[in-house]
């Protein structure tokens, strides 16, 4: 099988240089260019089709958010990791919308950076459900609740398939789904590919959003104590 291809987009010379020789030292792993900023990044993207661009939010010029939302409204196959100094920022948050498959504290365990690569090139978002709970909690900045009708927008889902949506929203793993809805989790795993197919979505994190976004899943009102 050919390597997993990646281009680095930092406009730090040095962090590109610990990236590569981090992952040069993988077999499996193939850098295949480098990018100074969020521009450079796209054009190098759109050459070089890498499965993975690692990506540092903040850029001078173009940054991050704005190259990410490049790369996939522009229908390029690579997908994005984001790369922040930050953990769960706004901007991180913004980069998600936008279209990134994972997020990345760059003083991470440089395994945690090489098997994010891997199964993000395998078609998988990187998010564990805990923090896909703290994603949510930021887009909602409160609590969520389930609507109590289903949104226009989602008419094309089926009744079980709004269901998975809804667990998905909160952050729940396909064990967690399968375990709440009484179903097994090869199902599960059947429901969300149907769920991406008819969205054309990138991966479940676009699927979170997107039941935020459709007002499947609202935000709580806050809860304000009573005078003293």
């Amino acid at each position: 099988m050919r390597p997993i291809s990646v281009l680095l987009a930092d406009d730090q010379p040095m962090i590109r240089t610990g990236f590569r020789y981090i992952l040069e030292a993988e077999p499996d792993i193939e850098v295949v260019g480098e990018a100074a900023d969020g521009r450079e990044a796209v054009e190098e993207t759109r050459r070089l089709s890498p499965d993975v661009v690692l990506m540092d939010i903040r850029m001078p010029g173009t940054d991050g958010v704005e190259a990410t939302r490049s790369i996939v409204d522009g229908g390029l196959r690579s997908r994005v990791i984001i790369l922040t100094t930050f953990d769960l920022d706004q901007h991180v948050v913004d980069a998600l919308r936008a279209g990134a498959s994972s997020f990345l504290v760059k003083d991470g365990p440089a395994d945690s950076l090489v098997s994010a690569i891997r199964t993000v090139a395998a078609g998988e978002a990187v998010l564990a459900p805990r923090v896909t709970r703290r994603l949510l909690e930021r887009f909602a900045g409160m609590p969520s609740e389930a609507a109590s009708s289903v949104p226009p927008r989602l008419d094309v889902l089926t009744g079980r398939e709004v269901d998975v949506l809804r667990t998905l929203a909160r952050g729940l793993s396909n064990a967690e789904i399968a375990a709440e809805l009484g179903i097994g989790e090869t199902t599960v795993k059947t429901h969300v590919a149907h769920i991406l197919e008819k969205f054309h979505l990138r991966d479940r994190v676009q699927a979170v959003i997107l039941a935020y976004d459709s007002g499947l899943v609202t935000p709580r009102p806050a809860h304000r104590p009573g005078p003293s």
